[in-house]
This record gives structure tokens, C-alpha cells and sequence, in this order.
């Protein structure tokens, strides 16, 4: 079992366009998230993108004029933010976002934590700090959206494996294992070498975190949250300060 920060530097994040389906199909799904927010983005607005990767979220951000700071642990996804970026006024950010207050004083008119990164953080303790950071650097009229992936239901019989993409070259299954409080997230990536095939495994933990849990969580740090489903079968959550 391998950190977030290791599983990622060194087996998800070489292939993380791949998984996304490629950089024009992962922005075109970025811009389809954000209008499912319900949120209105407007140029010049300050919008801070927690675990941002490659700019799924970050990029679409920035071709509606907004000021993005983007946080990630991955110099090679920043990298890829960097390289599709220029001029849209994306600034980069290589760090933990549990740190992301070292980086940004400013409040923030939008701030997201997209995708399935909430789950990355390993305890309640932690999440319930990145809250309260949120909270304290979130405009008045501001907006803080967040999605993951529910694991609280126990995973059963094959419904623990899951197709995350495949082609000719390569396939990308995962495989998880339920503990008390986290899920072991196997990735499995066989790639296409010549004509053989050679098989990659890593693995590491993600918290299960439950919705009503979560509510409760925003609530305590001063924030009202609306809970709906989201998209490719995420949990989204969008608060206000209340």
C-alpha cells in the first residue's frame, strides 16, 4: 500500500490524460461539471481548484476569465496545466492542499475539490480541517463545490471491479477492498510491450466518507450545503456561508 502522493507520482499520473479519454474530451467534461454546479462563473472572479491535475476544471475556469489558482501534489499533471494554458491566467501551485492557505490569502469567489479528490484525504480529522480552511478564505457570496465517490456501501462479488478504460495498447481496471474506515484502491494497468503484455499494480487508500456525515461536517464550519448526485456516478455537493 503506497501513499496518495507516491501512488499517483508514479502509476496514475503518467496515463491520467489517457484515463480522462484525452485533453479535449477531459475539458469538454470539465465545462459540462461546472455547468452542472449551478454556480455563476463570471470573468474576473478569484477561483481556487484543489487537486486541479491537469485542468479538467482549471482551464475551463480560465477561458471564462476567471483569476484560478490551481493545487496539485503532481509536478507532472501541473506540468500538463502549464503546457495547455498560456494566457488564461491559471497560477500553479505544487502543494498538499490540506497547505493550500501558505499559497492563497485572498478570499476566493469559487473554490472546487472536483473529481474524487476528497476521498484522498485519509481521516475525518482531515477533512473536516480542509473545511474550515475553505470556510475561511471563501468570499461572503461565495460558492465551495465539491464531488466524490461514496464507498460507505460495502463492495460485493464482482461490482469490486471496475473498467476504467481500455484500448489496443492498454487496460486500466481497478479492484477495491473494503476496510472500517477506508477503501484499498488496487489499480491494475496492463500495457501492451511488443506482443507481450506487462502488468503494473498499485495501491492505496481512500476514505469513506458518507453524505450525511459530510452535511453535518459543513454545517459545523458555517456553511450551508445542498447534496445531490453528480456526475459519472460522483456525490456532489455545492455550500454557501450560511
Amino acid at each position: 500500500m503506497t501513499t496518495v502522493f507516491e501512488h499517483y507520482e508514479t502509476h496514475l499520473a503518467p496515463i491520467y490524460l489517457w484515463m480522462a479519454g484525452g485533453f479535449e474530451h477531459a475539458i469538454q467534461t470539465g465545462r459540462s461539471d461546472l455547468n452542472a454546479l449551478g454556480v455563476r462563473i463570471f470573468p474576473g472572479m478569484s477561483a481556487l481548484d484543489l487537486g486541479a491535475g491537469f485542468g479538467m476544471h482549471a482551464i475551463p475556469l480560465g477561458e471564462l476569465g476567471c483569476s484560478v489558482t490551481a493545487v496539485d501534489t503532481s509536478a507532472l499533471l501541473l506540468k500538463e496545466l502549464e503546457a495547455h494554458s498560456p494566457g488564461l491566467g491559471v497560477r500553479l501551485v505544487e502543494s498538499d492542499l490540506l497547505r493550500f492557505r501558505s499559497h492563497v490569502q485572498v478570499p476566493q469567489s469559487l473554490v472546487l475539490c472536483m473529481g474524487d479528490t476528497l476521498t484522498h484525504l485519509q481521516s475525518k480529522t482531515e477533512v473536516m480541517h480542509l473545511l474550515e480552511e475553505v470556510a475561511q478564505i471563501l468570499a461572503p457570496d461565495g460558492a465551495f463545490a465539491v464531488t466524490f465517490r461514496n464507498y460507505t456501501a460495502p463492495g460485493i462479488g464482482t461490482s469490486r471491479f471496475i473498467p476504467v478504460r481500455s484500448d489496443e495498447n492498454r487496460i486500466h481496471t481497478c479492484f477495491l477492498e473494503e476496510e472500517s474506515a477506508h477503501m484499498n484502491v488496487y489499480d491494475i494497468i496492463h500495457q501492451r510491450s511488443g506482443s507481450a503484455w506487462q502488468m503494473a499494480v498499485s495501491s492505496y487508500k481512500k476514505l469513506r466518507i458518507e453524505p450525511s456525515w459530510l452535511m453535518s461536517a459543513f454545517r459545523d464550519v458555517g456553511l450551508a450545503a445542498q447534496v445531490s448526485p453528480g456526475p459519472r456516478g460522483l456525490v456532489q455537493v455545492v455550500a454557501h456561508v450560511a
